[in-house]
């Protein structure tokens, strides 16, 4: 029976917990933070904006190539993503899928879940800019000092293009 009451009293708040609309603040606030990492540091290769963005106990989990600090990730871009300049890696959010969830205790905001979907596309040597993959992704962003800080970042499902 007590686990009965415990179930209904989770599934009667879930509903109480939604995702803000897209043309809130906390809204505008997390899909800035997410150009800043992506347009920005990812297909701009600008990472000092990225880099202040992040706490300093950032952790990255990749479903390929696993965990990494926020040294670790930094260096990784660096490398990984803009070490070649014949050959350019981009992404872009999946138009409508950014979804952001606010955390509070005591009706006291302090972080955020933010959740979406990208494509990654790849164009060498100034030819045709290919879509290459597709992956999902899930941020918990907190409040530090006034400033919205990405703390924990899972990045899953990664496939192929299919088209």
């Amino acid at each position: 029976m007590k686990n009965y009451i415990l179930m209904f009293l989770f599934l009667g708040t879930t509903g109480l917990i939604a995702q803000v609309e897209s043309t809130s603040e906390l809204y505008k606030q997390m899909e800035e933070i997410d150009r800043i990492l992506f347009e920005v540091g990812f297909n701009q290769c600008n990472l000092n904006p990225t880099e202040e963005v992040l706490t300093d106990d950032f952790e990255f989990y990749h479903d390929l190539a696993g965990v990494q600090n926020k040294a670790e990730f930094l260096a990784a871009m660096k490398k990984n993503i803009c070490g070649n300049p014949s050959v350019k890696i981009t992404r872009q959010l999946v138009p409508g899928s950014l979804q952001v969830f606010p955390l509070s205790n005591n009706n006291q905001l302090y972080g955020t879940y933010v959740t979406g979907e990208h494509e990654f596309y790849r164009q060498e040597d100034g030819d045709v800019n290919v879509k290459t993959g597709y992956a999902k992704f899930t941020s918990y962003f907190e409040l530090q000092n006034e400033k919205w800080m990405i703390k924990r970042t899972f990045s899953f499902d990664h496939q192929p293009a299919s088209d």
